[in-house]
C-alpha cells in the first residue's frame, strides 16, 4: 500500500514540474514594425507585447526567416514593472512533415469515383461500336433462318439504330462531363495538398530569457539581420532647357527600388534606406612586403633523360598579385504635377540614411517597391558635344555638382527633357561636391560635318625604309539656334608605344582649348561660346612614320 502511494505521489509530483515547465515558457506573438534595408541586406525589428507573471520565464518568438543572422539576433524591452532580460537563444524546431490523412483519403475516394466512370464510358462506347457495325450490315446477315428482312421492315430496323445510338450518345456525354468534373476536383486537392505541404526546413524560433519582480506588461523590440534584402537607386532628372530670359533648370529626383526574398513580408513597417554596406570589408588588407627575385626553376628529380619540360613556370604569387592589379576591373511639365511625399534624410560623415515618409509593405517574392527619397532643382551648365571621328551628331548634355550631403550612387537615370522621354543613362558613385555629366539627346540644331583635306601615304622601293602617312581632317559647326551655345568638339590623334613608330601633329592643327581630356592620350578638345548661325572649324592633322617590314594598326583604348 505505501508502495502504491508513493507511486501515485511521485506521478502527481511529475505532473506538476512539466506543468510548471510549461507555464515558464510564454509565447509571444509579434509583427514586424520596421526595416533599415541596406544595399546588400536588411536589419528588421519587431515588436512583441506580452504580459509576464512574477518569476523567472522564457519569452518565444516564432517563425523567424530562415536566413537569420544568430549573431544579430538583439533584444530590447520596457515594461510598467522591473523587467530584467538575459540571453536571446535561436532555436530550431523541426516541423510536423507528415501529410494530411483527410485530404489522402478524399483523394483515395475521388479517384477510385473516377476509375469507375472511366469503365463506364468504355462499355458505353463498345455498345456504340456494336449497333454502328449492325447498322453497316447487308440486309442477308440481319435475316432471320436465312431469309432477307423484309423492305417493309428497313424503317423499323433504321428507328432501331438511331434511337439507340442517341441513348448511348446521352450516356456518354453525361459520363464524361462527370469524368472531367471528377479529374478537375481531384487536381485541385493535390494542388491545395502541394500548397499546404509544410516547409522541411526546420522552424526558426527565438527564445528570450526574462525576469520580472511583480506581475508586467512588457513590450519587446526584437531586432536581426537578413541577407536576401537589397535597395538600388533610380533616378529622375527633368531637364527645362529655357530660352529667350528663362535660364535651363534640372529637378534631379532620387529615388529607391525595394526588394527581398527573406520569406516574410514586411507589412506596414516603417522603412529607413541606409548607403551603409554591412555585407563589405570592415578594414583596408594588410599589405606585406613585396620582394623581386630571379625564378630558379625547380630540380626535377626522378625526370627520365630526355622527357619534355613544360612550356613555361608558373607565375610567382607575387606576379600573379601583380597581374591581378594591374587588370582592368570590369566592370517640362505643361500642367501642375501632383506632389510626392519624399524621405527624410539624415545624413551623416561617413553614410546617409533616409527614412521613407509613410509606412509601406515589401512583398517576400522579390517585387520591387519603389520609394521616393529626395528632390533638388539645380541649374546645370548646358552644352553640345560631339565627337565627329566617331558620330557627327551633337549632343545635348548637362553638368551640376551634386551639393546635396549625401553621394550619389551607382545607379540608373531617367532623362526627360521639356517633357519628353529621351531616353536612359547611368551614373557612377559621385561624392558630394562632385560633378555630375549627364546627357540629354542629340541637338538637331547644331550640325557638324567632318570630310578628309588630304590622306596620304608613301609605297617604299628601298630596303630598309620607313613608310609614312599623313593623314588631315577638317570639321565643321554650325550653330542654328535662336541663342548662344556652348560647344565641344572632342577629337583625337593616334600616340605611340613603340620607339619605331613616330607620330608627329602637324602645323596644320587647331590650337586645342584642351590639350588632353582627362587621361587619355592624344585625346583633344575644342570648346566655344558659339553665337546664332556661328561657324568654326577644327582641322585635326598629323603624320605617322614606321619600318616598312611592319605592319601597324591601331586600337582604342578607354572608349571606342
Amino acid at each position: 500500500m505505501k508502495s502504491v502511494f508513493a507511486a501515485a505521489l511521485a506521478s502527481v509530483s511529475l505532473l506538476a514540474f512539466l506543468s510548471a515547465a510549461r507555464a515558464d515558457e510564454l509565447s509571444a506573438a509579434s509583427r514586424i514594425d520596421a526595416v533599415t534595408v541596406f544595399p546588400d541586406g536588411a536589419l528588421v525589428t519587431r515588436l512583441a507585447d506580452i504580459a509576464i507573471p512574477a518569476g523567472s520565464h522564457q519569452v518565444l518568438v516564432r517563425n523567424l526567416p530562415q536566413g537569420v543572422d544568430p549573431a544579430s539576433i538583439r533584444v530590447e524591452g520596457s515594461a510598467d514593472q522591473k523587467l530584467t532580460i538575459g540571453s536571446a537563444e535561436l532555436r530550431r524546431t523541426p516541423v510536423d512533415s507528415r501529410p494530411d490523412s483527410a485530404a489522402l483519403a478524399k483523394l483515395r475516394d475521388l479517384r477510385a469515383e473516377l476509375d469507375g466512370v472511366n469503365g463506364r464510358i468504355d462499355a458505353a462506347e463498345m455498345q456504340k461500336r456494336t449497333i454502328e457495325r449492325f447498322s453497316i450490315a447487308t440486309p442477308e446477315a440481319s435475316a432471320k433462318e436465312g431469309k432477307p428482312v423484309d423492305v417493309s421492315q428497313w424503317k423499323a430496323v433504321w428507328t432501331a439504330v438511331g434511337e439507340g445510338v442517341a441513348e448511348v450518345n446521352a450516356q456518354l456525354s453525361a459520363l464524361r462531363l462527370k469524368a472531367a468534373a471528377l479529374d478537375a476536383e481531384i487536381k485541385a486537392l493535390e494542388a491545395a495538398t502541394q500548397r499546404a505541404r509544410p516547409n522541411l526546413a526546420p522552424q526558426l524560433d527565438v527564445t528570450i530569457a526574462v525576469d520580472a519582480e511583480a506581475n508586467a506588461k512588457a513590450a519587446l523590440k526584437i531586432s536581426y539581420r537578413v541577407r536576401n534584402a537589397r535597395w538600388t537607386p533610380i533616378y529622375d532628372a527633368r531637364l527645362t532647357t529655357g530660352g529667350a530670359g528663362t535660364k535651363p533648370a534640372i529637378e534631379f529626383v532620387r529615388r529607391a527600388s525595394v526588394s527581398q526574398t527573406t520569406g516574410e513580408e514586411w507589412t506596414d513597417a516603417s522603412l529607413t534606406l541606409s548607403t551603409t554596406r554591412v555585407a563589405g570589408g570592415v578594414a583596408a588588407p594588410e599589405m606585406g612586403a613585396l620582394v623581386a627575385n630571379f625564378y630558379e626553376p625547380p630540380i626535377a628529380y626522378g625526370r627520365a633523360a630526355g622527357a619534355p619540360m613544360s612550356a613555361a613556370p608558373p607565375p610567382s604569387p607575387a606576379a600573379q598579385a601583380m597581374e591581378q592589379a594591374a587588370r582592368p576591373k570590369v566592370s517640362a511639365d505643361m500642367a501642375r504635377r501632383a506632389e510626392e511625399q519624399e524621405a527624410v534624410a539624415d545624413a551623416s560623415t561617413f553614410s546617409a540614411e533616409y527614412r521613407a515618409p509613410s509606412r509601406a509593405t515589401v512583398a517576400r517574392d522579390g517585387a520591387a517597391k519603389t520609394v521616393r527619397l529626395a528632390s533638388r532643382n539645380v541649374e546645370p551648365e548646358l552644352q553640345v558635344k560631339a565627337a565627329p571621328a566617331l558620330d557627327t551628331t551633337a549632343y545635348l548634355t548637362a553638368k551640376f555638382v551634386n551639393a546635396d550631403d549625401a553621394p550619389l550612387l551607382p545607379g540608373e537615370v531617367q532623362l526627360h527633357r521639356d517633357g519628353v522621354f529621351v531616353g536612359k543613362a547611368r551614373i557612377g558613385l559621385t561624392a558630394s561636391g562632385d560633378q555630375v555629366d549627364l546627357g540629354f539627346g542629340a541637338d538637331d540644331r547644331v550640325k557638324i560635318e567632318r570630310n578628309p583635306v588630304r590622306k596620304r601615304e608613301n609605297d617604299p622601293v628601298w630596303y630598309n625604309s620607313s613608310r609614312y602617312q599623313m593623314s588631315d581632317y577638317r570639321t565643321t559647326v554650325v550653330n542654328l539656334h535662336a541663342q548662344p551655345i556652348r560647344v565641344t568638339i572632342v577629337d583625337r590623334i593616334p600616340v605611340s608605344e613603340n620607339t619605331a613608330i613616330v607620330v608627329e601633329q602637324l602645323r596644320e592643327t587647331t590650337t586645342p582649348t584642351e590639350k588632353q581630356v582627362g587621361d587619355k592620350r592624344g585625346v583633344m578638345a575644342w570648346s566655344w561660346d558659339m553665337q546664332p548661325n556661328e561657324k568654326k572649324e577644327v582641322r585635326v592633322a598629323y603624320r605617322m612614320k614606321w619600318p616598312a617590314d611592319r605592319d601597324v594598326r591601331l586600337f582604342a583604348q578607354g572608349g571606342r
